[in-house]
């Protein structure tokens, strides 16, 4: 099994910024990439961004690239979401993911349908 908690979300004015942490327990030592989506009121579960478990490969939604960045401290068992430059529509509650291990789990998936373990959510509100 894997724990995850989120920290970080708050209210901020358009245009600021906050940095989102992920702390994962558990099974930490296996090699799975990692995940964060929103889901904002009324509206879907929606993909934000993903790691390798190296760090050195991510992948972004496109309404975020640019603007959003993901990384982790495996030492920490942290994953990370630095977000600029934000947007009223940014506003969302936060989760992280990550898959059960297999073959595949370090791949970048982007489908919550394939993720396996989430945290609790954290709310992000930013005010136009």
């Amino acid at each position: 099994q894997v724990q995850l908690v989120e920290s970080g979300g708050g209210l901020v004015q358009a245009g600021g910024s906050l940095r989102l942490s992920c702390a994962a327990s558990g099974r930490t030592f296996e090699r799975c990439a990692m995940a964060w989506f929103r889901q904002g009121r009324g509206k879907e579960r929606e993909f934000v961004a993903v790691v390798r478990w190296s760090g050195d490969n991510t992948y972004y939604a496109d309404s975020v690239r640019g603007r959003f960045t993901i990384s982790r401290d495996n030492a920490k068992n942290t994953v990370y979401l630095q977000m600029n430059d934000l947007k009223p529509e940014d506003t969302a509650v936060y989760y992280c993911a990550r898959r059960k291990y297999n073959y595949f789990c370090d791949y970048l998936r982007t489908s919550n349908h394939e993720y396996d373990y989430w945290g609790q959510g954290t709310q992000v509100t930013v005010s136009s």
